[in-house]
């Protein structure tokens, strides 16, 4: 796999204070510029935006079968290294976080085992959590 440069990812957020709290404190992402209206925050070495939107509209996501769970589309994430998900999890459940799909390995003794998590921010957006125990096998058939 080839290195990649970070990615840039702006979402709409109802509350920025929310916002803050959840990406800065919840999960440990750095922050970096801000307006009364945006905050950039460091998302694991890639730039999350989080925009408020006025509208404030729950939005139902659409969802997908996969491997027997209901996943929400979309959502985003980042794949870490397994000891980093192990203690991402563990922080997670004791933090009482409430998940959409809880922590698990899926694709269980197949191509493309993983180990993955979904949870949302306080605006709805869906975030997955995933690892392997070895990278090569990511895009693994």
């Amino acid at each position: 796999m080839s290195t990649i440069r970070p990615f840039h990812l702006a979402i709409p957020v109802s509350d920025l204070v929310q916002a803050r709290s959840f990406y800065g404190e919840k999960l440990g992402c750095g922050e970096g510029r801000s307006t009364s209206h945006w905050i950039d925050f460091d998302f694991f070495g890639h730039q999350l935006v989080c925009h408020l939107d006025g509208n404030g509209q729950a939005k139902d996501p659409l969802r997908n079968a996969v491997d027997g769970d209901a996943v929400p589309v979309p959502h985003f994430g980042v794949i870490l290294t397994m000891g980093n998900w192990k203690a991402l999890r563990d922080r997670l459940i004791a933090d009482a976080t409430e998940f959409v799909i809880e922590p698990r390995i899926r694709f269980q003794g197949k191509p493309g085992e993983q180990a993955t998590m979904f949870f949302t921010d306080p605006s709805g957006n869906a975030l997955e959590f995933k690892a392997f125990d070895d990278d090569k096998r990511i895009f693994e058939k």
